[in-house]
């Protein structure tokens, strides 16, 4: 779900345009989902939106090359390599969140951070949703309230200790609001690919968050990595939630769940873990800040 670090420069300028070898429409995005946004958040300088153009999304796939493959050392195909993206079928039928910083403009060279969100319809129209490559979802998919499954998260570097993580969530949350998502699932990554060294991060998960039977995806046989490495008895609870990447801990925090096994990803050189979350507390809290904007503007409207 999830790429985080420390602020630094990576991967050349992010205020540099998408490669004009690209050529993305900056039209408004044919065959999709007119309504899927839901207009701008804004924070200052900052604002979040659903991309509404082709060149938002390459350059939500250029960051992600960016972050995923120049700073945290995945394995790029040939394709990825020539074109300094990151994509796949999935990007095609889903909706992309965008986190922009209008001091860099107003087109695509804007765009610092990014999240894909995928409905099951959208699922239906490729047959899947990303995360079954990984795991058995049928727990998920017999759930009888709409779905989403949320994944290639990244934030640009000099971004990622400031607000925009709070305006992921603020857009997260008013698209469950407006698309009534019941349930919202991902695979999350935890960085590197030795189980024994995520021993404590992995146990903890397992054994304070584990989903209940009739919600919970189970790794697949051939990929399934044992997450109850160690006794929790012996965990330092302190040392474990602070090596806990700031998504995964948003997650929990609004009382997320894991599914039973973890995955290596070889390719991106994580391990990764299914992480679903029932949305009540993410609407209850748009709901909160949906009133109070409207009790602003009626304030505003009776000065």
């Amino acid at each position: 779900m999830s790429a985080d670090g420390e602020p630094r420069p990576v991967g050349g300028d992010p205020r540099l345009p998408p490669s004009r070898e690209i050529s993305p429409s900056a039209t408004p995005l044919a065959g999709r989902d007119d309504e899927a946004g839901f207009g701008e958040q804004r924070s200052g300088r900052l604002g979040v939106r659903v991309a509404a153009s082709e060149a938002e999304i390459d350059a939500g796939q250029a960051l992600r090359y960016r972050v995923f493959y120049e700073e945290m050392g995945a394995l790029p195909d040939d394709e990825a390599r020539r074109t300094r993206r990151d994509r796949d079928e999935f990007d095609a039928v889903a909706d992309h969140l965008v986190v922009v910083d209008h001091a860099l403009g107003e087109g695509p060279e804007s765009v610092i951070g990014t999240y894909r969100l995928i409905r099951r319809a959208a699922a239906d129209r490729i047959g899947r949703f990303y995360s079954a490559s990984e795991y058995d979802l049928a727990p998920l998919l017999a759930f009888p309230g709409e779905v989403l499954e949320l994944g290639r998260s990244c934030i640009a570097t000099g971004y990622r200790q400031g607000k925009a993580m709070q305006l992921m969530w603020r857009g997260i949350a008013a698209y469950v609001f407006k698309h009534r998502i019941d349930l919202m699932f991902g695979c999350a990554s935890l960085p590197g690919t030795d189980p024994d060294a995520l021993a404590p991060v992995l146990t903890y998960l397992r054994a304070q968050h584990l989903a209940p039977p009739a919600l919970r995806p189970r790794a697949l046989p051939e990929l399934y990595v044992p997450m109850d490495r160690l006794d929790p008895a012996t965990l330092d609870m302190r040392a474990v939630t602070a090596e806990l990447p700031p998504l995964v801990k948003g997650y929990l925090r609004l009382g997320g769940f894991v599914g039973d096994g973890a995955v290596i990803d070889r390719q991106f050189n994580t391990t990764d873990v299914c992480v679903l979350v029932k949305t009540d507390l993410v609407t209850e809290s748009y709901y909160k800040h949906y009133e109070r904007r409207i009790a602003q503007g009626s304030a505003e409207e009776a000065g």
